[in-house]
Parts: structure tokens; C-alpha cells; sequence
């Protein structure tokens, strides 16, 4: 098998079936308009317009003009107007995926997943109230200690050091030592 056949296939091999489709019915839930019928998931996303009217209805404005006609220069600036758009929302860099991965369908598996940042990112805008996409991403828990607590702390030898209540590591052999037989 040539190689660009496994990378092919690496890469297929990760996309999640399941996922897309949610990630689907997110979008159409908030667009309110279904995909075409008979027309693959990558196909409907690969021009851009769909991702940047996606971008327009949870941040209004974001993407102010949105090319429908022209070459394929004008379909990929789309997706780069989406690209940058969801990253001034507050998408990640590392979580968005690279023009040719939709395009050219390289990795729609990677597209999908900015979708999910995107859609755990709507969790953190307070002027949003429509569907998340998701799981709601953690919150900082920070803690106030006293320093009373503090210096109590300071007082405590962690299981770090080497020691748990008398119980030490002192004696212990990992493996079998080497031993050498001269004369047989």
C-alpha cells in the first residue's frame, strides 16, 4: 500500500461517525435549515458559507461579508474569515483546524473538532442561550487559605519524601542484579 494511501486511511480511520452527526444537528438546529438531502457532511461545510453563518448567529457580526459566487479563493476565504472569527470568540488556535483539512478534505475529522471547541466555547458567553455543543468545559476552583492552614501544612512530611510512617524504599532491588560466570 503506497503511503499516501495509509495516510488516507490513518486519517479516515479517525473520524467519528457519531460526532459528525451531532455536531450536524447542532448546526442545524441553529441555523433552523437542514443539510441537502443526499449530500455528504464535508460537502455541505467544504465552501465555508455554512461555518461563517454558523459563526454570524452565535456572535453576530463576526464575519461581515460572506462570498457565495467567485473561485475557489473566494469559498477558502470563508473558511479563513470562520477561522479567525471563532478564534476572536475564543476558540483556542491549537484547536482549530488548517483550510486544507476541509477543503481539500484532508482531515474532516480535525473539522469536527473545532466544531466541538467552538461548541463548548458557546458555554462560556452568557449572551448566548441556544443548544451547546459538548460537554461544559470546568471552571477555575481557587481556594483561599488561612496562614494558620499554611503553616500547619509545613509541618506535614509528604509521601514525596521518601517515607510512609517508617516504611522505606532503602534495601530494595529493582530487578535481578547481573552476575558474571568467568570459566564455564
Amino acid at each position: 500500500m503506497s503511503l499516501e494511501r495509509q495516510v488516507r486511511a490513518k486519517l479516515a480511520s479517525k473520524r467519528n461517525v457519531d460526532q459528525e452527526k451531532e455536531a450536524q444537528e447542532w448546526i442545524e438546529t441553529i441555523l433552523g435549515a437542514k443539510f441537502p438531502p443526499g449530500e455528504a457532511y464535508e460537502d455541505v461545510l467544504k465552501d465555508g458559507t455554512v461555518l461563517c453563518q454558523l459563526i454570524n448567529k452565535l456572535k453576530p457580526g463576526s464575519v461581515p461579508k460572506i462570498n457565495t459566487s467567485g473561485g475557489q479563493f473566494k469559498m477558502m476565504e470563508n473558511i479563513t474569515n470562520f477561522q479567525g472569527a471563532i478564534k476572536a470568540y475564543g476558540v483556542p488556535d491549537i484547536d482549530v483546524f488548517q483550510t486544507v483539512d476541509l477543503w481539500e478534505k484532508k482531515d474532516i475529522a480535525q473539522v469536527t473538532n473545532t466544531l466541538f471547541a467552538l461548541g463548548r466555547e458557546t458555554y462560556r458567553h452568557s449572551e448566548w442561550s441556544g443548544p451547546y455543543l459538548g460537554p461544559k468545559p470546568s471552571e477555575e476552583c481557587k481556594r483561599e487559605f488561612s496562614d494558620e492552614v499554611l503553616q500547619a501544612g509545613k509541618t506535614v512530611i509528604g509521601l514525596q519524601a521518601g517515607s510512609n510512617k517508617g516504611a522505606t524504599q532503602a534495601g530494595q532491588n529493582m530487578g535481578a542484579g547481573r552476575k558474571i560466570l568467568l570459566g564455564k
